[in-house]
């Protein structure tokens, strides 16, 4: 028997495209305060960070897109304080490498405006906050894609969870912070390195999962549109 015959290069694994849902819990905390406030945050865990940061793009809300992440809209709304809420707003967690960096970060916002600001140590906001946080839960679509312009055609018609759970939520559980297509691509090895650039040229955080899928639908159009070019 030849052995030969069983050294064959590995084909790549096909993509399992999933979908999820966020599931908010409480967690009791609670603040009316921003020293109540920023004492929580010290020690919330983090994945009630990441759900006040990242829930708004899955849950359907109605307050404006200028203060996307729950603190933010929080220290606007409750508290009245236009100054922290725009310092919290611009706070990207994809710009860091872990949440407890961004959690040093949001602190040291909260805590410089504590001290340029005595009546905040005492005001009470007209609504309290409540802390939550999250557990994302898996659903299977079985539906296999093998070949990459298969997901050029796909990713128009993913819903918009499956955008979350691939796009998003894979930065979170990978350690490299990949996303799940850029992941898959690597497989074919050096034959779409310039697709996974342009993938990881998307900020997720400051658009809506809509406009999202159709940036990522683009960089799989424009790459093969390169290629027939």
């Amino acid at each position: 028997m030849n052995t030969r015959q069983n050294k064959q290069d590995p084909k790549p694994q096909a993509f399992a495209l999933k979908d999820c849902a966020l599931i908010a819990i409480s967690t009791h905390r609670r603040a009316k305060t921003l020293k109540e406030f920023r004492d929580h945050i010290s020690s919330l865990d983090p994945d009630s960070l990441y759900y006040h940061f990242w829930a708004n793009l899955l849950l359907p809300h109605f307050e404006e897109r200028e203060y996307i992440n729950d603190f933010a809209g929080w220290a606007r709304h409750g508290l009245a304080d236009t100054k922290l809420a725009e310092q919290l707003a611009v706070l990207d967690p994809t710009s860091f490498d872990d949440m407890e960096e961004l959690r040093f970060h949001l602190l040291e916002y909260i805590d410089d405006r504590l001290e340029e600001s005595e009546y905040l140590q005492w005001i009470r906001a007209t609504q309290q906050f409540e802390f939550t946080r999250s557990q994302i839960v898996v659903f299977d679509t079985h539906t296999q894609i093998s070949d990459p312009r298969e997901m050029s055609n796909l990713i128009p018609r993913m819903s918009a969870s499956s955008v979350f759970y691939h796009f998003i939520d894979a930065r979170r559980r990978a350690s490299d912070k990949m996303d799940d297509f850029s992941r898959w691509l690597t497989f074919f090895g050096e034959t779409y390195q310039h697709l996974i650039e342009r993938l990881k040229g998307i900020d997720p955080y400051f658009s809506n999962l809509v406009e999202i899928r159709q940036q990522v639908a683009e960089a799989f159009q424009h790459h093969f549109a390169e290629q027939v070019s």
